[in-house]
């Protein structure tokens, strides 16, 4: 392999020219160390996730009843208008197996990976969303998007693998100039280009194809499977341009509008973190009615949330730990005051959802998204007594209206059963004590 290093690229030819393509970093470079479309086509089916931050206070967000029409507590009452149109599943754990307690780290990622971590930094495996990316997210112009209503480039939930995250908008002026600016393939425009920047980027992609053979009977069985996997990513890439050189489908529901008109202020107080999750939603909803892509990851806050309430000296992550129980109600009411927010902007986000006609129904019926949060018991950050949420019938596949008690099984299961849901053909997910082949089969039709 001495004629290996990190310079080398993949090189073929373009139009009589010479083209190139860097390749990854790889170990032989280091040393010992609803209905249908227009066209007939069924109703493509989106996945997306929604987090939160902290938890809940079980004593005025775990509903008594379990089922249909189940209770909605003091913390939950925000839920009343979209009820129908979720599940909420309470007693899950995040085992952590022989790995550290990682404060506001183990519990999403178990959520997200399928795996504990074993430090800060460490995400076992590529997160959900970029699986089913891979799965259903090759054809349309971004395979998957992330945002945050923090108003903070490094608050995302999204991993390729340790390495590489999946950076979220954070702003709604540049979220939409990237959706909806100059390069959007308007599809209910009457006349179509093809934009060549997007023929010149596929042909490339084409032009050192060939050079993947020889190089691929060169190099480690590690650097075999990292290849292939990157090579996987040029091939979609591949499928994703050529999509867009072919004119899109009228879509009746994809009406962008203009740019956004408020400019806030940077900042984590609730109301501004309120305002920029509905403003990025509204976005977020609009890029799946225009088949901008069909998997997404949405965040009100940060794991560890730092969210301030006006009047009140401490952040959220602080209050949890600092305010006083009170022993009448059974709960840090200011904590609970944090959460009762999220609740509302939860609401927010699926109503949002609801508003956008598609087939005979709604943008809705056609999403599965999964909400989640870091974290059970937001006093003391535990691993069990874990919520989580998911929104949407996935085009009939998945039931909703219900409240499901988990039974202390792991949150992983959630994970499989959208895997599955969203037609990822594994037969388990997880390690450990997190691996699972039990889907929640309560939501499933």
């Amino acid at each position: 392999m001495k004629s290996f290093n990190r310079r080398n690229i993949l090189r073929g030819v373009l139009n009589g020219g010479a083209v190139t393509v860097a390749l990854p970093l790889l170990n032989c470079f280091l040393n010992g160390n609803g209905t249908a479309l227009a066209s007939g086509a069924p109703m493509p089916i989106r996945f997306g996730t929604w987090s939160w931050g902290l938890g809940m206070n079980k004593p005025v967000f775990v509903p008594k009843k379990t089922g249909p029409n189940f209770d909605l507590p003091e913390e939950i009452s925000a839920l009343a208008p979209i009820q129908d149109h979720i599940n909420l599943f309470t007693n899950f754990t995040a085992f952590r197996d022989d790995m550290p307690l990682l404060c506001h780290t183990s519990g999403w990622v178990i959520q997200r990976t399928g795996t504990a971590p074993k430090d800060n930094t460490d995400i076992p495996g590529e997160t959900i969303d970029v699986t089913i990316a891979n799965q259903i997210g090759r054809t349309t112009r971004f395979k998957s998007l992330t945002s945050t209503a923090t108003g903070d480039v490094k608050d995302t939930i999204s991993y390729e693998n340790s390495n590489t995250p999946n950076a979220p908008e954070w702003s709604p002026m540049a979220f939409y100039t990237r959706l909806f600016g100059p390069e959007f393939p308007d599809p209910n425009a009457e006349n179509f280009t093809p934009d060549p920047s997007v023929m010149v980027r596929k042909s490339v992609l084409s032009g050192v194809m060939d050079d993947t053979r020889d190089l691929m009977r060169k190099v480690g069985a590690e650097d075999k499977a990292r290849l292939d996997q990157y090579f996987t990513g040029l091939r979609h890439l591949e499928q994703q341009f050529a999509q867009r050189l072919k004119k899109p489908e009228p879509i009746d529901a994809c009406i962008p509008g203009n740019a956004p008109e408020i400019k806030l202020q940077p900042g984590k107080q609730s109301e501004l973190v309120a305002a920029r999750h509905r403003i990025m939603t509204e976005l977020m909803v609009m890029a799946l009615a225009c088949d901008q892509t069909r998997v997404f990851n949405m965040s009100y806050a940060a794991r560890g949330t730092s969210t301030l309430k006006v009047g009140y000296e401490k952040p959220h992550h602080t209050c949890t730990h600092e305010e006083p129980l009170d022993t009448k109600l059974g709960y840090q009411p200011t904590a609970s005051w944090f959460t009762r927010r999220a609740m509302e902007s939860w609401a927010d986000c699926v109503s949002a959802f609801t508003k956008i006609k598609e087939g005979d129904g709604t943008l809705l019926d056609n999403v599965l998204i999964y909400g989640s949060t870091d974290v059970g018991y937001a006093r003391i950050h535990t691993l069990d007594g874990m919520p989580a949420f998911t929104a949407g019938r996935a085009g009939g596949r998945v039931k909703t209206g219900l409240h499901i008690d988990a039974g202390k099984t792991s949150t992983a299961r959630l994970g499989y059963t959208a895997l599955r849901v969203m037609g990822v053909d594994t037969p388990s997910w997880g390690t450990n004590s997190n691996n699972t082949s039990k889907e929640m089969g309560e939501i499933l039709t």
